[in-house]
């Protein structure tokens, strides 16, 4: 395996936070660039953290480590990259985890979703709150990456952010928005378990 270089790693943690926090910034489009400097690089105090971490992981793995982290967190903005190495690898483990079995937690999640709730219920929205699938995602009763399927699946998210006008929901659209380019999914494949699950 070949390691990602310590300087490497730090314009990943970059790029991937200037990703997840600002609504102009595409990683994929810039290809990870940022106004990061081998100078600015070796000034920083935490520079310990790029070192190790480029002693643990390859080019993909750091990616993927950071992407997970991003998600997982409820302020992007202020992840410092100590707490990452410190504390990441968790979140990692479960990011792993939840990607090699993401069609049977689809299928899982869709099914209990649909037995409580009518098909068209789950995305009503009413005087602009919250609709249930929404709600169902605060709850932790679907996961993200299962929102972002059925949004690929049905394209709702438009009408979300037309009707919905509020900072949770902000901070949520553009996580889905920011997170669903590396999420690489099946369109037909998971289409297919959704009508099955809906019995059409």
């Amino acid at each position: 395996m070949i390691k990602v270089k310590p300087f490497d790693a730090y314009k990943s943690y970059l790029g991937l936070k200037n990703h997840f926090t600002k609504q102009k910034y595409d990683y994929h489009k810039y290809c990870g660039r940022s106004r990061a400097s081998v100078q600015s690089f070796y000034k920083r105090k935490d520079r310990y953290f790029f070192e190790k971490l480029s002693r643990q992981k390859n080019d993909d793995e750091v990616i993927e480590f950071f992407v997970s982290n991003f998600v997982a967190c409820d302020n992007p903005e202020s992840l410092w990259i100590g707490e990452i190495v410190r504390n990441g690898e968790d979140y990692y483990t479960d990011w792993k985890k939840k990607m090699q079995s993401m069609s049977y937690l689809f299928k899982e999640q869709v099914d209990t979703l649909f037995s409580n709730y009518k098909f068209d219920e789950v995305f009503h929205i009413e005087n602009g709150k919250h609709p249930i699938l929404v709600k169902e995602l605060l709850q932790n009763n679907i996961s993200l990456e299962t929102f972002i399927i059925l949004e690929n699946i049905l394209g709702f998210k438009k009408d979300f952010d037309n009707k919905m006008n509020d900072p949770v929901w902000d901070f949520l659209s553009l996580r889905i928005d920011k997170y669903k380019s590396f999420l690489h999914i099946d369109v037909l494949r998971y289409r297919k378990i959704l009508k099955q699950v809906l019995g059409i």
